[in-house]
C-alpha cells in the first residue's frame, strides 16, 4: 500500500509539479496598466498613511534580447523609472522580479525603489523576462540570462558605467542577478548584489515542494544553482530574508546563500514574522528603503 501512495504521489508531481513549468507562473495581457492595475499585488502604495511614493518620470521600452538556441530575437518589455537626461550620472538598480505574473504586479516594489533616498535619486529599471506579460518568447533558464543581459546592453548604450548599477533579485530573480555576476554576458557588470528571498538551487526547491528525497532533475531539466554562483560573486552583497518565508525556507535558501558568499563585504536583514512577499511590509517600508540606501551608498 505504501508502495502504490509513493508512486501516485511521484505521478501526480511528474505532472503537476515540473519546475519547467511551475518555476514561471506567468501571465499574458494585452497592456500595462502601472498605477492603475487593478490586480492582485503584494503590496499597493497609495494604501499607505500620510505617504507619497511616486517619481519624475518613466519610460516604457521594448528591448531586443537574443536566443542562442534558436538564433533569434524577442521583443522584451521593459520599464525605466528616471530622467534620461541624468542616467548618466545617477546611480541605477536593475530589478530582477519573481517567478508571476509580470511587471504591474512588482510595479509598487519597483516604486518603492525609485522613492530610496528620495524621488528619483535612483534610476530603477525592470523587465519582464521572456513569455512573461508583453514580452514575446517561451520562459526558460536561458532566456532569464539573456533577457536581463539585453537590459543591461541598454543601459549601457545609455552611457551608465559599472560603478554606478546595482542588480536587485527577488526570489527567482536571484537567479540572473547572481549567475551574470558570476558569469558575465556584458562589459557593464554591477558593482552592487541586492537578493531577496533567494533560492538556493533548482533542485532544492523542487524537493522543498515535492517533500520527497528524490533528485531534482526527476521532475525538471532546470539547472539554477544560486549557491554556486554565490561562491565566485566579488561585489558587496545585501541578503534579505523573510523570517518565515514558507516558500522558501531561510536555513535552506537564503542562508545557505549567504554562507556561500566569498567576496568583499556583505550583510543581511533578517525581518522577522515575514513570508515570502511581505518583508517590505513587516519590516516598515521606510525600514525596507533607508536599509537599501545605505547599502547603496557604503
Amino acid at each position: 500500500m505504501r508502495t502504490i501512495l509513493l508512486i501516485s504521489i511521484v505521478l501526480l508531481l511528474q505532472s503537476c509539479l515540473r519546475l519547467d513549468s511551475n518555476m514561471y507562473n506567468n501571465q499574458k495581457i494585452t497592456a500595462y496598466h502601472w498605477d492603475d492595475y487593478q490586480g492582485h499585488v503584494d503590496f499597493n502604495l497609495d494604501t499607505v498613511p500620510a505617504c507619497n511614493f511616486s517619481f519624475a518620470l518613466m519610460h516604457e521600452l521594448t528591448l531586443l534580447s537574443k536566443d542562442t538556441v534558436d538564433n533569434k530575437e524577442y521583443k522584451i518589455s521593459a520599464v525605466y523609472i528616471g530622467d534620461y537626461a541624468t542616467i548618466q550620472q545617477d546611480t541605477v538598480i536593475l530589478y530582477c522580479h519573481g517567478n508571476r505574473d509580470h511587471m504591474d504586479f512588482y510595479w509598487p516594489r519597483a516604486k518603492l525603489l525609485a522613492n530610496v533616498g528620495g524621488k528619483n535619486r535612483f534610476g530603477v529599471m525592470m523587465i519582464d523576462y521572456r513569455g512573461f506579460g508583453l514580452s514575446e518568447g517561451d520562459p526558460s533558464e536561458e532566456g532569464l540570462y539573456e533577457d536581463v543581459t539585453a537590459a543591461l546592453e541598454w543601459l549601457k548604450a545609455k552611457g551608465v558605467i559599472s560603478n554606478h548599477l546595482v542588480i536587485y533579485g527577488f526570489s527567482l530573480g536571484s537567479a540572473p542577478a547572481t549567475k551574470l555576476l558570476a558569469q558575465p554576458r556584458s562589459t557593464l557588470i554591477p558593482s552592487k548584489l541586492i537578493l531577496e528571498n533567494p533560492f538556493s538551487s533548482a533542485e532544492l526547491m523542487v524537493q522543498d515542494a515535492a517533500q520527497l528525497a528524490l533528485p531534482g532533475s526527476f521532475f525538471t531539466n532546470v539547472k539554477v544553482n544560486v549557491t554556486e554562483a554565490i561562491k565566485t560573486v566579488q561585489q558587496p552583497f545585501m541578503l534579505l530574508q523573510s523570517g518565515d518565508d514558507k516558500f522558501l525556507k531561510p536555513a535552506s535558501h537564503g542562508e545557505v546563500v549567504y554562507k556561500n558568499y566569498q567576496g568583499s563585504y556583505s550583510e543581511k536583514h533578517l525581518v522577522p514574522n515575514a513570508d515570502h512577499s511581505s518583508l517590505q511590509t513587516t519590516w516598515g517600508l521606510f525600514n525596507y528603503i533607508k536599509a537599501v540606501e545605505v547599502f547603496l551608498v557604503k
